[in-house]
């Protein structure tokens, strides 16, 4: 599905924002983008070495631990490192080489790989991380005129054509250490404002300093604020989001360096190689469309957000209602309120209790949901708020026997007392 699909990753690829550290001094650029690499490579190490524990999915969390709980397939996992999507004519493939061995790092859309695992499987010192990153975050080398990372926001045959052109032009090697790096890290330059404008240069910047076809990216603002982005074929959301709470977790809570920590004294002009690419005038020409059609995309997105402080998922769950069911009937309210109608809508359910399982689709929008829908938003004050809540739970109750019906891969017939019409 993901593979043949021959649209812009800019459409699929799965972009998070992460909390700021509590700690605010540790929210500059160099001392965060350190501890999250590190972190990182120990998730990494503990997942390799068969210590990670299995996720398990707990159907009545409040009960005995081993009570209606299923271990979960943790077949994604595997591809999480050292792995990307490989344009292809009408069809990409996926490339992982366990081997790799150093990172990949951009900056200013120019492209650095330095070594974090020695030969024997040790991780390199976080200091020496720290070292490395700052030698790139300090070289002076301007912008490259003509950045390939912006083509891997191509239209994929696009990409795979020029990419084969890169492949003819020498660029074999680099490709190959961009290819088999455990992961990307996305220095931006800028210092982000609150706001859309942050969600829109963690998510994109000018599509330069972007590498979209790795499998597992981490983006570090100048002003210390970070992101992270998945290609979305080889996993799901839910399995990038468990990792990225596992490592923002212990890069909060178990800091590999600090404001005050001291960089190692290493050779990192050695250390530190940057990637430099032979480009032709069919490539540039393609870099320069590529860059124009990233422009067109960017300014037909429009990002914004609130904070809602009047409650959330705790207070959804002492009042036992579904946070996710009172989130999707959120959306259905805001939809009708704009637009005046109901329409369908659903939304993803890991299948992850099955060998391979990938998604499943739940109808969150029922009788139930339309009911309720209407009566907050056209029928105004004809409801009691007895009434109103028995509608909410009523709703709540509904989508978790969808949800837990999907996860299970049990098929529902689905007839129009159930579900809304699609006219």
């Amino acid at each position: 599905m993901y593979l043949k699909n021959r649209k812009s990753l800019l459409h699929f690829n799965i972009f998070g924002l992460l909390r700021p550290d509590p700690k605010t001094e540790y929210n500059q650029q160099l001392v965060r983008a350190t501890n999250l690499l590190c972190s990182t490579l120990r998730y990494m190490k503990t997942l390799r070495t068969g210590l990670l524990e299995p996720n398990v999915l707990h159907f009545q969390p409040y009960g005995a631990q081993m009570v209606d709980a299923y271990p979960l397939d943790m077949s994604q996992y595997h591809r999480v490192f050292n792995t990307t999507r490989i344009p292809g004519q009408g069809r990409d493939e996926l490339f992982t080489n366990e081997k790799g061995r150093h990172v990949l790092v951009m900056r200013n859309g120019n492209m650095y790989v330095f070594d974090v695992v020695d030969r024997d499987g040790n991780l390199l010192k976080p200091t020496e991380i720290q070292a490395h990153l700052n030698y790139i975050l300090t070289d002076l080398t301007p912008a490259p005129a003509f950045p390939i990372g912006i083509l891997t926001s191509e239209n994929r045959d696009v990409w795979a054509e020029l990419r084969d052109k890169l492949v003819n032009c020498g660029n074999t090697d680099n490709l190959r250490l961009v290819d088999s790096a455990v992961c990307c890290l996305c220095l931006d330059d800028a210092s982000m404002k609150k706001g859309d404008d942050m969600l829109h240069s963690l998510l994109l910047t000018n599509g330069c300093n972007r590498w979209l076809d790795k499998s597992f990216s981490l983006h570090v603002s100048k002003s210390g604020e970070a992101g992270s982005c998945m290609e979305h074929s080889w996993g799901d959301g839910m399995t990038m989001a468990d990792i990225v709470e596992k490592i923002y977790k212990d890069s909060t809570e178990q800091p590999q360096v600090h404001p005050g920590s001291v960089a190692a004294a290493v050779d990192s002009a050695s250390a530190v190689h940057q990637l430099q690419f032979n480009l032709d005038s069919v490539l540039k020409n393609g870099i320069k469309k590529a860059n124009d059609n990233f422009d067109l995309h960017v300014s037909q997105l429009s990002i914004d957000f609130m904070i809602f402080g009047k409650g959330g998922k705790e207070t959804m769950k002492k009042n036992n209602l579904s946070p996710d069911s009172m989130a999707q009937l959120a959306f259905q309210m805001g939809f009708l309120r704009m637009r005046g109608q109901t329409v369908p809508t659903s939304e993803s359910c890991s299948m992850a209790r099955f060998k391979h399982g990938r998604l499943e689709i739940i109808p969150s929008a029922t009788t139930y949901t339309k009911q309720c829908s209407n009566a907050f938003v056209c029928q105004r004050d004809q409801h009691s708020v007895q009434q109103l809540k028995a509608m909410l739970y009523q709703c709540s109750r509904y989508h978790r026997q969808l949800v837990k019906e999907a996860s299970m891969g049990q098929e529902r017939a689905y007839h129009p007392s159930t579900t809304i019409s699609s006219n």
